[in-house]
């Protein structure tokens, strides 16, 4: 099983953060995920506590037999995505993890004043299917078998998705600079 990214980071991922941050945390997630619900807010304290030196990175990786809403809640972000919301989108998704039907995620577009016709037709193109399909292909070709899954400058971290054994981590990649691969 791969312990590294099989994607770099690059131009056509959601990025959070200085491209010159001495630290980058990739999180392969789901939006119906408990465990990423939970990993949402560490990463939040994270971002909080790190600062300019941590950049942050999310990919979709929809658990579709365990979660029904999942791949069309990754769907939402992605419409949200080509209006300039997908930050936005993705906050309100996990901030409302138990309310990601249709008609819900519909009204968080509504919410974020996106143009909802466009969203609509953006959701349901096969451009952002196949978008989130890449992002799934590239966590299974990088070892991801679950989530949420974390890489920290393009390996993966073994350690839980509690703050502190990401933090350490971070730290510890924080610090040695020299030892970080390219992502």
């Amino acid at each position: 099983m791969s312990k590294r990214l099989s994607m770099v980071v690059d131009g056509r991922d959601h990025i959070q953060g200085r491209p010159d941050a001495r630290v980058t945390l990739v999180e392969y997630g789901d939006y119906e995920c408990v465990h990423c619900g939970r990993a949402y807010l560490v990463v939040k304290a994270l971002q909080r506590h790190l600062g300019a030196a941590l950049r942050f990175v999310y990919r979709n990786f929809p658990l579709r037999e365990l979660h029904p809403h999942a791949e069309a809640a990754a769907r939402a972000a992605e419409a949200a995505a080509v209006q300039s919301k997908f930050w936005a989108m993705h906050d309100l998704l996990f901030e409302n993890q138990r309310a990601l039907g249709a008609s819900d995620l519909r009204r968080y577009a509504g919410a974020l004043s996106l143009d909802v016709s466009r969203w609509e037709r953006d959701f349901s193109s096969e451009t952002l299917a196949a978008r989130v399909e890449q992002d799934l292909q590239s966590g299974l070709e990088s070892g991801v078998g679950g989530t949420p899954s974390f890489f920290i400058d393009g390996s993966r971290h073994e350690g839980g998705a509690d703050e502190r054994s990401l933090l350490d981590a971070l730290e510890r990649a924080v610090r040695a600079p020299h030892l970080r691969a390219a992502t």
